[in-house]
C-alpha cells in the first residue's frame, strides 16, 4: 500500500501542476500512468483521475472565490454586474469545446492518446509559444473587464486544439488569448475561469458513470484518491499563485523551450521501447 500511495503522491504533484501551467496535464498524466504504473483497477485509474482534477478545479474555486461570486455582499452592483459579465463570456468561451468534445471524444481517447501523438504536440505547440513571445505586440485587451464577447469565443475556439492530448488546455487557451489580442495576466486568469465549469461537468459525468457501474473501492484505493486529492488541491494552490507571480514579469518562453525538450525525451523514450508507441 505504501508505494501505491507514494505513487498518489507523484500523480498528484504532477496534476497539480501541469493542469495550470501550459505544459499539457493530459501529455503528462497519460505518460506518468505509463511509467508509474499505479496498482488499481483501469476503471478506478479512470475515476481517480477526475477526483484528482476536481481537486484542481476547487483550488481555483478557493484562490478566486471572491472574484467569481456575484452574490458577494461585500461587492457594489458595479462589481456585481461585472461578475455576472464575467461568467456569461465564460459560458460563450466554453461552448467549442463542448460541442467538439461531444463529437471527438472517441477519437481522442482511441487514436490520439499515443506517446507520439503527445510528443508532436509537445514540440508544436512549444515552438508556437516562442514565436508568439518573439513577435512582442502590444495587448489591446489588458483587464478581463476589456475582454469582449467575441473575443472570449475566438479563446474558446483555441481551447478545442486542446482536446488532443499533449496539447494543454490552459496551454492553448492562452496561447489563443495572447494572439488576439489580450495580455499575458488576461489571457491567463480568463483561462483558468474557463477550466471551472468545462472540468467540473467533465469530472461530475465521469464520476457520475463511475459511481453508476456500482464498483467497490478497496481501503488501497481509499488511500490512493485521498493521498492524490489532497497533494493535488495543495500543489495547484501554488502552481496558480506561481504562475499568476511569474507573468507580470515574464514571458511564456521558457516553458516552450520545456515543452520542445520534453518531446523530445518522449520520442527517445518511444525509440528506445521505454515508452510504448
Amino acid at each position: 500500500m505504501f508505494f501505491e500511495i507514494l505513487k498518489s503522491a507523484v500523480i498528484g504533484i504532477i496534476q497539480g501542476i501541469t493542469e495550470w501551467l501550459p505544459v499539457s496535464s493530459t501529455g503528462h498524466m497519460i505518460l506518468a500512468e505509463k511509467i508509474l504504473n499505479l496498482n488499481v483497477s483501469p476503471d478506478f485509474w479512470n475515476m481517480f483521475k477526475v477526483v484528482i482534477q476536481f481537486a484542481s478545479i476547487l483550488a481555483v474555486i478557493v484562490i478566486y472565490f471572491h472574484k467569481l461570486n456575484p452574490f458577494s455582499p461585500k461587492k457594489t452592483p458595479v462589481e456585481k454586474k461585472q461578475t455576472y459579465s464575467l461568467w456569461g463570456k465564460v459560458i460563450v468561451a466554453i461552448i467549442p469545446a463542448g460541442v467538439a468534445g461531444v463529437f471527438l471524444d472517441d477519437l481522442v481517447d482511441n487514436v490520439l492518446s499515443s506517446s507520439l501523438v503527445i510528443a508532436a504536440t509537445l514540440i508544436i505547440y512549444g515552438i508556437a509559444f516562442i514565436w508568439v513571445e518573439r513577435q512582442g505586440k502590444k495587448p489591446k485587451t489588458n483587464t478581463l473587464e476589456e475582454l469582449s464577447y467575441k473575443t472570449a469565443f475566438f479563446i474558446g475556439l483555441f481551447q478545442v486544439l486542446s482536446l488532443v492530448p499533449g496539447t494543454s488546455r490552459s496551454g492553448s487557451t492562452i496561447l489563443g488569448a495572447i494572439i488576439v489580442g489580450c495580455s499575458r495576466f488576461v489571457g491567463t486568469e480568463f483561462s483558468f475561469f474557463m477550466a471551472v465549469p468545462v472540468m467540473f461537468g467533465a469530472s461530475g459525468l465521469k464520476l457520475v458513470k463511475f459511481l453508476a457501474k456500482g464498483a467497490v473501492i478497496n481501503t488501497t484505493e481509499w488511500a490512493v484518491m485521498i493521498t492524490g486529492f489532497v497533494v493535488t488541491f495543495f500543489v495547484s494552490v501554488w502552481a496558480i499563485k506561481f504562475l499568476i507571480g511569474y507573468i507580470k514579469k515574464h514571458d511564456f518562453k521558457p516553458f516552450g523551450i520545456y515543452r520542445i525538450i520534453l518531446g523530445i525525451i518522449v520520442i527517445i523514450a518511444v525509440a528506445t521501447n521505454f515508452l510504448p508507441m
